[in-house]
């Protein structure tokens, strides 16, 4: 029981400082010891009364001081850290702090509305920014005020519910057959030319193709042994950018792709391309990647702008022999699987095993990503299918023809019968 300033008792959990303002303290069910203020000792009372109604039915917050800047780091590294990549851990941590951070960062999480994620997401529309971004800034949090409100620092999910419109998705990059023709016939006997035909072969990323090391090859089974990946990004605890080798994209990614006579020729030429880079003086290879097959001229790995830079000089080459309107588009290396797959279907390879080749983890993600391809395919089935029916139809006519001169002729000849009785 606490007493006032005259040494009045005031009930249990009150009292009085000498300011003369009350206090009225009780042991929440998170065991935490809130407290509520007023100079009244009956609004003190009420205040009082109504935290402990919120208790008892579980209507308040384990913390409602904790910040969503604060909850960010704790959900990363309770629930996030065991569970990710390295490099999708550092994908999550700049989209938060890129969009999130400094409009909500330093908000208290029971104080966000869904009102002010809507207001983020409508800045960056209107700045420009695509429906894939937006979703993705949607998802984390809805994923961090879901675990908040299991851990009852929220009692409600303000990201839940946000709809987006879904913008049509533009199609996959492909190469026409005429294209990859003209890519090929110019990138001939360049630096990178090994690399690109790998890339149309196999069908694999650009970081699992870079990633590739001389022991992942098996030319007496014809296989490449995809396991890992290589990245160039900036980890915590990397000073700047540098090469990393990361598992795979997903458990299906890990997988052996079969190799073609063309492709095998690449690789081997790229076996011999490599030991003369490495015998050189100005080779300078990097400690834990002296074993990569596609390098750079001097002999580091390579990043994605190296690669598309490659691929870039290949384009204009093409392009100034090429009238204006006829220039070539410019694409990015993951064109090369998009071309692989789409040679893939035309071939007529079911799209099971052209999964399997391209390590999705599931059938149905092949089918939403080629879906124009598939129909396309499909046309062009239906035009055989359709040569083939008017082949039928032809030999079916042509028995038409056939039975019915026949049944002509059986008629004369009953007829001349009939004739014949009747005189």
């Amino acid at each position: 029981m606490g007493k006032d300033l005259n040494g009045k008792e005031l009930g249990t959990g009150i009292s009085q400082r000498k300011d003369g303002r009350y206090i009225g303290r009780f042991t929440n069910r998170f065991g935490r010891r809130p407290e509520v203020q007023s100079r009244n000792l009956k609004e003190l009372k009420v205040l009082l009364n109504a935290a402990i109604y919120e208790d008892l039915n579980k209507l308040n917050h384990a913390d409602d001081h904790m910040t969503l800047d604060e909850w960010f780091e704790k959900w990363m590294k309770n629930y996030k850290n065991q569970t990710i990549c390295a490099n999708t851990k550092q994908h999550y941590v700049t989209i938060y702090e890129k969009h999130i951070s400094p409009t909500l960062g330093n908000k208290k999480m029971v104080n966000i509305t869904q009102l002010k994620i809507l207001e983020i997401m409508n800045y960056l529309d209107s700045k420009g920014y695509q429906y894939e971004t937006r979703n993705k800034i949607r998802i984390l949090m809805l994923d961090m005020f879901d675990k908040a409100m299991i851990n009852e620092i929220v009692s409600k999910n303000p990201a839940k519910g946000i709809k987006m419109e879904t913008k049509e998705k533009s199609e996959p990059k492909v190469l026409t057959p005429e294209d990859q023709a003209s890519f090929f016939e110019c990138s001939k006997g360049s630096f990178y030319d090994n690399l690109f035909t790998v890339a149309i072969s196999t069908g694999l990323r650009p970081g699992e193709l870079c990633g590739l090391t001389l022991e992942d090859i098996d030319f007496d089974a014809m296989i490449i042994d995809v396991n890992k990946t290589l990245i160039y990004q900036k980890f915590e605890e990397d000073e700047k950018k540098v090469f990393h080798f990361d598992p795979p994209k997903t458990k299906s990614s890990k997988r052996k792709v079969p190799m073609n006579q063309q492709c095998a020729l690449a690789l081997k030429k790229q076996m011999m391309q490599r030991n003369v880079i490495m015998g050189r003086r100005t080779a300078k290879p990097i400690k834990g990647f002296e074993n990569l097959l596609f390098t750079t001229r001097f002999g580091t790995p390579i990043n994605s702008q190296t690669f598309g830079e490659a691929v870039k000089r290949v384009i204009e080459e093409i392009n100034t022999l090429r009238d204006e309107l006829e220039w070539m588009d410019h694409f990015s290396p993951h064109c090369f699987r998009h071309s692989f797959t789409t040679r893939c279907f035309e071939a007529g390879i079911k799209p099971k095993t052209v999964q399997k080749y391209l390590g999705h983890a599931s059938l149905q993600m092949t089918m939403d990503l080629y879906t124009h391809v598939l129909f396309e395919h499909s046309q062009e089935e239906m035009v055989k299918l359709e040569k083939v029916l008017e082949g039928t139809m032809e030999v079916s006519e042509s028995m038409v023809d056939g039975q019915f001169k026949k049944f002509i002729q059986k008629e004369k000849d009953d007829n001349c019968v009939y004739l014949f009785q009747a005189t």
